[in-house]
């Protein structure tokens, strides 16, 4: 069984069972470029629309190595796209974001739409990368035509409609525009929605298995607003986006990343025609692996589940063994899981590290039973 088999098995998009859990995590950009030296292999770096998902796409040769079973692509800066540093550090994006690079992540200093109160401002004011600049799927290209036959393609659109919304016009002004129903948003809404589509459909035309789509409705005690909000003014445009994806392609695979306390939604979810849901981000309620499995594991699957805050950096390897084999023998039982970090490991995990939770992984892997 290979990879790609794995994974399908694991998801259901064939018919068996895998052979063992699959396998997949991100790494920083540091901790690709040690293992880069240390299995000597080049170390291939997507820039991606939003520079934080640049990891989630990059490495893919080394990662592999290491023993993932997933490939994750995605659209990178245009070839003429050349972003300049200012003397304080940040930098224009292709989304008109004005960035800096944080402790870890980087982070948004200017909002490019924060002053916009009607649709003609709306409309005066607005740019989306263009899609069909040169270079933009290059990668995605090449890593489908090499890894298609041997591993799962996922397409990452993550920063998909909700976090872009929110990182065009920030946080607080979307919160407050929400409740006020001004009458920019829901016609702002809708262009993200396009950008999205085309987006994800130019991923489908290079051959991707899946589409990783990425918005936070949770914090980690609950919604960030009611869930009456989120049928009514989000919703429909997740409706509209994974019903454009399906059309394309019916075999379409589609993810939704998703953090925070967030099982108040896993209904919701599966009704918008989602098939697997990231990251289970642990230690939040709603989130323990029985309730996740015994709520939802008939209707959905899940990627994700290991806790990369405080665990696999600060906790012991017994620590880490004895969580990696709760979630494969309750998340597992039966198929339906791929394990991995929530999140990008980062520099606060060493390398030793990473090589512990895969051998743990892979340890532990095939035990899982019939549900």
């Amino acid at each position: 069984m290979n990879a790609r088999e794995r994974v399908m098995k694991a998801w259901g998009l064939m018919e068996g069972f895998p052979d063992r859990v699959p396998i997949q995590f991100d790494l920083c950009e540091s901790l690709l470029s040690h293992f880069s030296k240390e299995l000597d292999l080049p170390l291939s770096i997507t820039r991606n629309l939003y520079e934080d998902v640049t990891w989630r796409i990059s490495g893919n040769e080394v990662r592999l190595a290491l023993g993932s079973d997933i490939v994750v692509t995605g659209a990178a800066e245009s070839s003429s796209f050349n972003p300049e540093i200012d003397e304080s550090g940040t930098w224009l994006n292709e989304y008109g974001m004005r960035m800096k690079q944080g402790s870890i992540y980087v982070e948004i200093v200017d909002y490019p739409l924060k002053d916009v109160e009607t649709i003609e401002d709306l409309k005066k004011t607005i740019v989306f990368p263009d899609l069909s600049l040169p270079g933009r799927f290059d990668d995605a290209s090449a890593l489908v035509k090499k890894y298609k036959d041997d591993y799962f393609i996922i397409g990452d659109i993550e920063v998909t409609i909700l976090t872009l919304v929110q990182q065009m016009v920030g946080m607080e002004k979307m919160m407050i525009d929400m409740a006020l129903g001004e009458e920019y948003l829901p016609v702002f809404i809708n262009m993200v929605t396009d950008f999205h589509i085309e987006h994800g459909l130019k991923l489908i035309d290079q051959g991707v298995d899946a589409l990783w789509i990425g918005d936070d409705f949770g914090a980690q005690n609950g919604l960030l607003f009611s869930k009456d909000m989120f049928r009514n003014i989000w919703k429909p445009s997740y409706i509209r986006m994974c019903n454009a994806f399906r059309e394309k392609n019916p075999e379409i695979n589609l993810i939704l990343h998703c953090d925070g306390a967030v099982s108040e939604l896993m209904d919701e979810f599966i009704e918008i025609g989602f098939q697997v849901f990231n990251p289970v981000q642990p230690g939040v309620a709603g989130h323990e692996p029985h309730h996740m499995k015994d709520g939802w594991g008939d209707r959905i699957a899940f990627w994700g589940a290991i806790d990369q805050q405080e665990l696999i950096p600060l906790g012991s390897d017994e620590e880490l063994e004895k969580d990696i084999l709760e979630k494969i023998s309750i998340l597992g039982a039966g198929g339906g899981y791929v394990i991995a970090p929530a999140h990008i490991l980062q520099p606060d995990v060493s390398p030793e590290r990473v090589k512990t939770f895969i051998k743990l992984c892979l340890k532990h892997g095939s035990i899982y039973q019939e549900r």
